[in-house]
């Protein structure tokens, strides 16, 4: 795996999967199932991208992503026949199942990590973000993309240290993106509350 790995330029890993996740935001933005197919996409080249510098949390990061993006696509599926009046669903247990998943991985890369190294904190601090962003993002609560814009300015540093220079720019695109998704979700969530 190392040779395949050190023979892929880690900047075609940076971009490619940073042009995935452009193009999934704008289907977040509407809330639509094309999302979760886009950002999944992203996960193969940055998982190799991290796995090739030994960022072990970030890469498990990716696995996680890959959990929670099967799940979610999955689980927007119910919420919209739940909505429709067609089922009910334990909501809590299907959660669940994604989040002991992840933090099982989550525990897994933390072990294997050496924080004798400053930055590997930080790594770990921009994951527990992550993980806490990407909850509120399947849930489609607006309060997640706050979380997100925090995770943009911690990973602009990170990831200009790391020179992953695609995802340090694009923390800036993500950020100005996520306020506007944050201006959107609220919206809804206004319109839902003075619909009920």
């Amino acid at each position: 795996m190392n040779q395949f790995l050190s023979s892929i330029p880690t900047w075609i890993l940076d971009v490619s999967g940073a042009l995935a996740v452009l193009v999934s935001l704008y289907f977040l933005f509407g809330k639509r199932r094309a999302y979760w197919h886009w950002s999944n996409a992203s996960l193969l080249p940055y998982f190799l991208l991290f796995a090739s510098g030994k960022l072990w949390m970030l890469a498990g990061l990716q696995v996680c992503y890959l959990l929670f993006g099967l799940h979610g696509l999955y689980l927007w599926m119910l919420e919209e026949r739940r909505d429709r009046g067609e089922l009910k669903f334990n909501e809590a247990g299907w959660y669940g199942v994604t989040w002991a998943a992840s933090l099982l991985i989550f525990g897994v890369t933390v072990y294997v990590t050496d924080f004798s190294a400053v930055w590997n904190w930080v790594q770990f601090v921009l994951v527990v973000i992550q993980l806490v962003a990407n909850f509120g993002t399947t849930r489609r609560w607006a309060w997640s993309w706050p979380v997100w814009i925090l995770s943009n300015v911690l990973g602009a540093v990170y990831y200009g240290h790391s020179h992953y220079w695609a995802l340090f720019g694009l923390q800036f695109a993500l950020g100005a993106m996520s306020v506007y998704g944050w201006r959107e979700w609220q919206k809804d969530e206004r319109r839902v509350v003075a619909l009920a």
